[in-house]
C-alpha cells in the first residue's frame, strides 16, 4: 500500500493511506501506525515526515503496519527533518519576540536554494505600536515575496487574512517555520478554527518564546494540502550553500551580480566595482538587508574554513 508519513515520534510513524482515496473518497482517511524495516538502518536511511512510502499492513484491526519502501524524495531538509515540502511559510513576530530578520534572510536564502515557494507572515502586528512591521513588509514585498499581516490574538485575527493564507497554502505540503513564540501554533488553530496545537507563551524575563511543539506533524487542510507545525529553533543552518554562491540565493541581489567587475569571483564584500554594493548605494537594495547578507556570508565562510582544518 502507498501512504504519506504525517507524524513521527521516536521510531513510530503515522501514515495516511493514500490508496484509500481511489475507493473510499467519502470516508475518513485511514491512519496506520508503523515501524520502519531494519534494512533502512543498514542503508543509513531514516523515514521522515513528508515521505511517500510503501507499507505492509500487519494488523488491519488495530491499524498496524511496517514501512517497506521510501519513494524518491524531491526535497529533503535536515532541520526539522522533512521531505517533499513545496512551500515555506515563514512566520515573523512584530513584537514579543522582536522580529529576527537575520533568521528570516537565512530561511529565504535556503528556500531559494531548494527552489521552494515562500510566503512571509508578519504576526502580532497589533502589538507593534511603532508600526515597524510596515518597513519590513515594504522591504520584502518590493523584491517579490508574498507578505501577509496577522494579529497576535486568535480572536482578533481577521478572517480575510486567514482566508488569504489558506488560498496560498492550497495544493502544497507547507512548513510553518520561525522562532519559538512567533505564533505558529496560533495560526494553525485559526486556520482550522479549533485547537489543534498547544499555543506557546512568552517568557516575561527575556521576551523569548517557549517552545511548545515537540514533534513535526502534518495537518491536512483539504485534499493534497498540508501544513506542518515544527519545533521552534533559535538557530538555523544553511551551510549547504557555498559562501561564494550566497548572493545567487538572495532575491534582489541576483540581477545585480552581472554588474560586478569580476562577476564570477566577486564576494560582494570587499570589492570596489561591485554591482550589489552599487545597488545598495542607489537604494535598490536595503542597507540593512545587505548588512545581514555580510553576516551570513562570514558565518558560512568561517564554517568552510573550519572544515578544512
Amino acid at each position: 500500500m502507498q501512504g504519506l508519513i504525517i507524524e513521527n515520534i521516536a521510531n513510530l510513524y503515522k501514515i495516511e493511506n493514500r490508496e484509500q482515496d481511489k475507493n473510499k473518497k467519502n470516508s475518513q482517511k485511514e491512519i496506520y501506525e508503523a515501524y520502519a524495516r531494519g534494512k533502512f538502518k543498514k542503508e543509513e536511511i531514516t523515514p521522515v515526515v513528508g515521505d511517500f512510502v510503501e507499507f505492509e499492513v500487519t494488523d488491519e484491526e488495530n491499524k498496524k503496519a511496517v514501512i517497506t519502501q521510501i519513494e524518491e524524495r524531491k526535497v529533503y531538509i535536515k532541520r526539522p527533518k522533512m521531505a517533499n515540502i513545496t512551500q515555506l511559510v515563514l512566520v515573523v513576530s512584530s513584537k514579543d519576540p522582536k522580529p529576527d530578520l537575520l533568521m528570516l534572510d537565512k530561511q529565504l536564502a535556503f528556500a531559494e536554494f531548494l527552489d521552494l515557494k515562500v510566503c512571509i507572515v508578519l504576526n502580532k502586528i497589533d502589538l507593534d505600536d511603532e508600526k515597524e512591521f510596515k518597513s519590513i513588509k515594504e522591504i520584502y514585498s518590493k523584491i517579490g515575496y508574498e507578505v501577509i499581516e496577522t494579529q497576535a490574538n486568535k480572536k482578533d485575527i481577521e478572517e480575510d487574512s486567514i482566508e488569504k493564507l489558506i488560498s496560498i497554502l492550497k495544493g502544497n505540503i507547507n512548513v510553518l517555520a520561525g522562532n519559538s513564540g512567533v505564533g505558529k501554533s496560533t495560526l494553525i488553530n485559526a486556520i482550522f478554527k479549533k485547537e489543534l496545537t498547544q499555543e506557546g507563551e512568552i517568557s516575561n524575563r527575556n521576551k523569548r518564546g517557549k517552545n511548545t511543539t515537540t514533534s513535526t506533524k502534518l495537518y491536512e487542510i483539504e485534499e493534497n494540502t498540508y501544513i506542518a507545525d515544527t519545533p521552534g529553533f533559535s538557530t538555523f543552518s544553511i551551510e549547504e550553500i557555498p559562501s561564494n554562491k550566497l548572493a545567487e540565493y538572495f532575491k534582489g541581489f541576483r540581477d545585480e551580480i552581472q554588474n560586478c567587475e569580476f562577476a564570477s569571483s566577486c564576494t560582494h564584500i570587499k570589492e570596489e566595482n561591485c554591482g550589489i554594493k552599487q545597488a545598495v548605494k542607489e537604494g535598490k537594495i536595503s542597507q540593512d538587508r545587505y548588512d545581514r547578507f555580510c553576516k551570513i556570508y562570514e558565518e558560512l565562510k568561517q564554517k568552510e574554513e573550519r572544515k578544512k582544518w
